[in-house]
């Protein structure tokens, strides 16, 4: 029923506007206690027992209430402080009497749109916030998290990978060669897809394991592998056949990304990158594109992952190659 299918959309859009609303005050509502705590704290001199003691009357004023605690006070205080400086924030600071700096911090990299970054600070929770701001001093960092957090809507255990896993530090690194290959409407999306080192923390390996175990232990624990390579990606399968001229090829790891309308290969190495890997690619892409790939679809992408790389190598191994590619790195529990 039309009518069925329509009031369960409403339904659905009406319970994400009002979490996004609920998300909002409470970051509103720890930022005006912070600030508040931070005033009396530096005009009135208070210290831990009148604190502890606030707390103690908040419960017994408000029985049942939680995140009032003493240390989650003083996070507050930490939170407001932190963040006061903020534009799309001074609304809130203006309420309690304390203004922060007049103008917004500079955002350096260019992906930080200074519009949208309140929508994505107010769609990110305030476990992730506080989980950021204990993590990072640097805002750049704090930011980067908060926008991916948002976008790629993270849990804090995704979030807590992407930071183990120095994503900011990897994201839109990756040698390959994009700029020739991927067309002008898909290149920004590629560049934010792929990173150059993935973290593979489920997987512990001894030094002289080859291709087939690490592929064993991805497929093994494939949610998790998915999981860490970002947003949009669905396995096809491991080892995936390919037929030409009466001989089989196997491909490692097969995947689609949605984002990306587009097959992507993932081939694992166990050491150092080799120039011959690129050749070995290239092919299967050129198979791929050719007997795979729908008509809808835009050509393959592939990704040969290896232990070490020398970016220089892999810029001359990439030269006059067609087919879009990158080389990335991994680190295990081991």
């Amino acid at each position: 029923m039309q009518f069925l299918k329509e009031q369960k959309q409403n339904i659905t859009q009406s319970r994400h506007v009002v979490a996004r609303f609920a998300n909002r005050e409470q970051i509103e509502l720890y930022m005006r206690t912070g600030l508040k705590l931070s005033r009396k704290i530096a005009s009135q001199k208070w210290g831990a027992k009148v604190i502890d003691q606030l707390a103690a009357d908040l419960q017994n004023k408000l029985p049942g209430l939680r995140g009032f605690s003493y240390r989650n006070l003083m996070k507050m205080k930490q939170f407001a402080e932190e963040f006061k400086s903020f534009e799309f924030l001074q609304l809130v600071t203006a309420e309690t009497g304390i203004m922060g700096a007049a103008e917004f911090l500079p955002l350096v990299t260019a992906e930080f749109d200074s519009t949208i970054l309140p929508q994505h600070f107010f769609d990110t929770s305030l476990t992730r916030l506080i989980l950021l701001l204990n993590r990072y001093k640097n805002m750049e960092e704090r930011f980067f998290y908060i926008v991916q957090t948002a976008t790629q809507h993270w849990s804090v255990s995704i979030l807590e990978h992407k930071i183990n896993e120095g994503l900011f530090k990897h994201h839109r690194r990756l040698p390959d060669n994009f700029n020739e290959t991927v067309s002008q409407e898909l290149k920004e999306t590629a560049l934010q897809v792929f990173q150059d080192e993935y973290l593979w923390d489920f997987m512990l390996l001894d030094s002289d394991e080859n291709e087939r175990v690490i592929e064993s232990e991805i497929v093994n624990n494939i949610r998790k592998f998915i999981l860490g390579l970002g947003k949009g990606f669905s396995f096809i399968g491991n080892k995936y056949r390919v037929e030409l001229d009466g001989q089989e090829f196997f491909v490692d790891l097969l995947f689609f990304n949605r984002n990306l309308q587009s097959l992507v290969i993932f081939e694992l190495k166990r050491g150092k990158f080799k120039p011959e890997y690129a050749g070995q690619l290239n092919f299967y892409l050129n198979v791929l594109d050719d007997k795979v790939k729908l008509p809808n679809e835009n050509p393959s992408i592939g990704i040969i992952i290896c232990k070490e790389k020398s970016n220089t190598v892999v810029e001359y191994a990439f030269k006059s190659i067609d087919n879009a590619m990158g080389a990335a790195t991994f680190r295990t529990a081991r």
